[in-house]
């Protein structure tokens, strides 16, 4: 009875390993990588989600640019991801034991010119990553040009707090929201001018840019900021009274 009930819990133990393995390896995803930027990724600046800089904004060279199946029309930028490269197809090309961390910065336009398999490597329905230079050659080798990859949704690590940086003019803010920790994906975005009563709901121009059309002049702005993964965080006082346009103002909070 006693070596039953051994076998049984050892049984038991190894279907919940296996299951766990199971969960584990159900996160990774498989895509394929290129590179693109030059080899001080300078060519990766500004981009399709909005973002000037990458290095005054917070992410740096570590960036990708991502296919139609990815970037979800710019309410990907901000997120980050893990890669691999997949060294059991092409053990010639990947630098084995390597991993990086990227940022969504940019986009990766599709090519319907080239076949999806042959150039077009951005085509829907193929998800892609065409990293900075620096970042692919992080796990692979330059010559290799494309590789297998595996790739996982993980948290951002920022320095610092969230940046906020308002353009436009009087009855149109456009506020570029950057340097977002945690989930990084922002999904909505609320202001409020000093001599508002309420929050008022601003809409996604276009990447990582939200936009008002009240007239907030002389007033000092709060911001509150949701990811995608349904976290907030709220930036009271961020830019002062006295904010214009074409500045950028740090908040004292981050995910």
């Amino acid at each position: 009875m006693e070596k039953f009930i051994i076998c049984v819990l050892i049984m038991l133990l190894m279907n919940l390993v296996t299951t766990e393995l199971r969960v584990e390896s159900a996160v990774w995803l498989q895509a394929h990588a290129t590179f693109y930027g030059g080899s001080d990724a300078s060519g990766t600046m500004g981009g399709a989600c909005g973002y000037g800089n990458l290095n005054t904004d917070g992410y740096g060279i570590k960036t990708a640019a991502l296919s139609t199946a990815l970037f979800n029309d710019g309410k990907s930028c901000g997120g980050c991801y893990q890669i691999v490269c997949d060294a059991r197809q092409v053990p010639q090309w990947c630098l084995k034991g390597t991993s990086i961390t990227i940022t969504a910065t940019n986009f990766c336009p599709p090519n319907y010119a080239l076949p999806n398999d042959n150039g077009g490597w951005c085509n829907p329905p193929r998800p892609h990553f065409d990293m900075s230079q620096p970042a692919f050659e992080t796990i692979a080798k330059y010559r290799a040009g494309i590789v297998p990859i595996f790739y996982r949704r993980v948290g951002c690590k920022r320095s610092g707090n969230m940046r906020f940086t308002i353009n436009g003019r009087d009855y149109f803010e456009l506020v570029l929201i950057s340097n977002i920790g945690g989930g990084g994906e922002i999904s909505k975005v609320w202001i409020k001018g000093s001599k508002m009563n309420k929050w008022e709901s601003m809409s996604r121009n276009w990447g990582a840019n939200w936009q008002s059309l009240s007239y907030l002049n002389g007033q000092s702005l709060s911001f509150r900021v949701q990811l995608s993964n349904g976290k907030t965080r709220t930036a009271i006082n961020v830019a002062p009274s006295n904010w214009r346009f074409g500045q950028s103002y740090k908040s004292n909070v981050q995910f």
